[in-house]
This record gives structure tokens, C-alpha cells and sequence, in this order.
């Protein structure tokens, strides 16, 4: 542990390093590319501030809102579209389409509907989480061997018993991948649209990073850029992977328990 622990740190001090090298070697102007001594400063005044935190707290808030919402919408979706091959012809391809489709096209759409308010922020978070959860949960849910479920209906199991008891648990690793997945795609819907939707009612990090390029405050941007990426290795590393990794040695779906 101590040995990954040194290996860890020895390589984020070689990129600072480099960064550190790449600004004083003159090939950039340190408008352009400040030093990391610049971007920590700003990082230390904007928590002292209260900026920084301020920001975060409006910025996880719609995350979740968001995400939530496109959670218990996706997930039913995905189960029912492994249900039936004339929903996975259907409205699957709809879904897989609109994957496909980057969370920034949705902005125009929402500016239109609902203006610069917080429903618009809400409704491109949601439509970037919603269909990659669906098709996970999809994909997940086919990847149960049919014995479970003609087992299950051996032992008297029909409807709904067996959505619930057999089903959703036997997929639980592959939904949580899911739920991952659709976290990834709420984190990058919201800072898209926290870019592009301007509103009074709080400015989340997004606006930060935006009023940074505003004002050729590349300290700002850059550091606003830190501060989401361990926001999102944090959500991966505390939240999910033990999460994921546990599902998957519990239920022998893992290279550990092989």
C-alpha cells in the first residue's frame, strides 16, 4: 500500500512538474497557461471567500435534483425495454439516439421552453442522465442468464414477483454500472448547461468557469477545471466503486470471485 501510495504521488508531482516546466519555458504566455502557483492562489482566495463552496453547494444541488429524477425514470425504462423486443425496437432506438446526442444540443431546446431558469438547468441535467441509465439498466437486465427467471416461475414466481425478487437483484451489479454511467453524463449535462443558461438564482461552478474565460482569467478556469475533475474521482471512488465492487464479488460477477 505504501509503495502505490509513493507511485501515486511521484506521478501527480511529475505533472505538476511538467506543467511548471511547459510555463517557464516560454513556448506560452502565462495568460495563456498560468503556473500552478497562479491556479493555487486563486483555489486558496475562492475558499476563503466562500466562492468556491458556494458554487460547489449550488452546483451538487442541481446535480442531484437532476440525477434523481433521471434515475427513477431510467431505470424503470431500462427494465422494461429488456422486457420486450417491440419496446428495445421502439423506444430503444429513440433512447439510443438520444445517447448518442451531446447534453450541449439540449440547451437551445430548454433556453426555448423554459427560458433561463432553473427548470432549464433541470431539464438538460435530466435528459443527459436519462437515456444512458436506460440503456445500462437495459443492457444489464439481458445479461441475466434465463435460467433465473424459468426457475423462479418452477418455484410458483409470475409478474411482478419476479421482476422484483429474481430480476432486479440478480442485475444490481450491472445497474450500478448504470447508475454510474448516468452520473458521468449528469455531471457533463450540468456544466454545459450552467455555461450556456445564465439565471440569478445561484451560480454553480459552471458560471465560474465561464466568467473566467469572460475576464482571460485562466487561473480561474483552470482551476475551476481541478475542482470538478476531483469532485468527479470523488464520487467514483467513494460512492460507486465500493458500491460496485462489493455487488460484483457478492453476486460472482467479479475476477475476484472467479
Amino acid at each position: 500500500m505504501t509503495r502505490r501510495i509513493l507511485v501515486v504521488v511521484a506521478f501527480f508531482a511529475g505533472l505538476l512538474l511538467l506543467w511548471q516546466s511547459a510555463v517557464a519555458s516560454g513556448l506560452w504566455s502565462r495568460v495563456i497557461l498560468p503556473p500552478p502557483s497562479d491556479v493555487g492562489r486563486f483555489l486558496l482566495a475562492a475558499a476563503a471567500d466562500g466562492t468556491l463552496l458556494e458554487a460547489s453547494l449550488v452546483t451538487g444541488w442541481r446535480l442531484l435534483a437532476g440525477y434523481a429524477i433521471g434515475l427513477a425514470i431510467g431505470l424503470p425504462l431500462g427494465l422494461l425495454l429488456s422486457a420486450s423486443q417491440a419496446m428495445r425496437d421502439t423506444v430503444g432506438a429513440v433512447a439510443l439516439g438520444l445517447q448518442t446526442l451531446p447534453s450541449v444540443c439540449w440547451v437551445p431546446l430548454a433556453l426555448l421552453w423554459f427560458g433561463q431558469t432553473e427548470t432549464a438547468m433541470l431539464f438538460i441535467v435530466v435528459m443527459g442522465t436519462l437515456w444512458s441509465v436506460a440503456i445500462a439498466t437495459e443492457h444489464g437486465a439481458r445479461a441475466i442468464p434465463p435460467i433465473y427467471a424459468r426457475v423462479a416461475r418452477t418455484m410458483g414466481s409470475r409478474g411482478l414477483h419476479t421482476w422484483v425478487r429474481v430480476i432486479v437483484p440478480a442485475s444490481l451489479p450491472f445497474l450500478v454500472t448504470g447508475m454510474k454511467q448516468g452520473w458521468a453524463f449528469a455531471w457533463r449535462s450540468l456544466m454545459a448547461a450552467e455555461i450556456y443558461v445564465t439565471i440569478l438564482s445561484g451560480f454553480g461552478l459552471g458560471h465560474v468557469l465561464h466568467y473566467g474565460r469572460e475576464l482571460n482569467a485562466m487561473d480561474q478556469v483552470i482551476g475551476v477545471m481541478l475542482v470538478i475533475v476531483i469532485v468527479g474521482l470523488a464520487a467514483d471512488r467513494l460512492l460507486f466503486s465500493p458500491f460496485e465492487r462489493v455487488l460484483h464479488q457478492r453476486w460472482g460477477t467479479s475476477a475476484q470471485a472467479a
